[in-house]
C-alpha cells in the first residue's frame, strides 16, 4: 500500500503538526526578519547550522508566522544568523563550530520570549470577555447578556426573520 503523499520524502516527521508545535522559540515582537547564512560543505564546523536549518527551521517558522525568515547558502565562508529589529538595529550571531542546540539556546535567550511572558500572554488572550468561540470563555455570542439567543436554542419571532419581514402581507400588519 502506498504511503500518503504528505509523508513522502526525507524525514517526513518534519511535516506533522505534533513536530511543528513542539518548537519552543517564540520571538519577541521587535524581531521582524531572521537571516540565516549557511554553507553546504561537509565539514564538521557547519554541522550545527545545517541541522538547525533542516530540523529546527520549520518549528521556528510555524511558531513565528509574523517573522520573515531568509536562508542564504554558500555566500560567506563562515555561517551566521542576522536579525533585523523594528527599530532598525541589526544583530549578527556567529554560529561557527556550534551545535544546533547551542545555537537554539542562545537565540532563545536573546531574541525569544520568556516562559513567564508566554504564560502571561496566554492568560491575557483567553480571559478577554470580548472574545468568543472555541477555546474562549464563551462558545457563542448568544451567551453574552443582552444578545439575541441562538435560533437553534430559541426560535426567532416572525418579525425578526427575513422570510416574513420582506413579505407583502406581514403578520403584524393585521393589527
Amino acid at each position: 500500500m502506498p504511503r500518503p503523499p504528505r509523508l513522502k520524502g526525507l524525514y517526513p516527521i518534519r511535516r506533522t503538526w505534533e513536530y511543528l508545535k513542539s518548537g519552543n522559540i517564540v520571538f519577541k515582537d521587535n524581531v521582524k526578519i531572521m537571516l540565516i547564512s549557511s554553507n553546504t560543505y561537509k565539514e564538521s564546523e557547519f554541522e550545527g547550522i545545517r541541522d538547525l536549518v533542516f530540523f529546527e527551521l520549520p518549528k521556528i517558522q510555524y511558531k513565528n508566522p509574523h517573522v520573515q525568515i531568509n536562508t542564504f547558502r554558500n555566500l560567506t565562508p563562515t555561517p551566521y544568523l542576522q536579525f533585523f529589529l523594528t527599530n532598525g538595529e541589526k544583530v549578527i550571531v556567529d554560529v561557527f563550530n556550534k551545535t544546533s542546540s547551542e545555537i537554539l539556546e542562545h537565540v532563545r535567550k536573546v531574541f525569544g520570549k520568556s516562559d513567564v511572558q508566554l504564560k502571561h500572554e496566554l492568560v491575557e488572550h483567553t480571559t478577554n470577555p470580548a472574545n468568543f468561540g472555541e477555546g474562549y470563555l464563551r462558545n457563542c455570542i448568544c451567551e453574552v447578556p443582552g444578545q439575541v439567543p441562538c435560533p437553534s436554542v430559541t426560535p426567532l419571532s416572525e418579525e425578526k426573520r427575513f422570510k416574513f419581514r420582506d413579505s407583502k402581507d406581514p403578520p403584524w400588519s393585521m393589527f
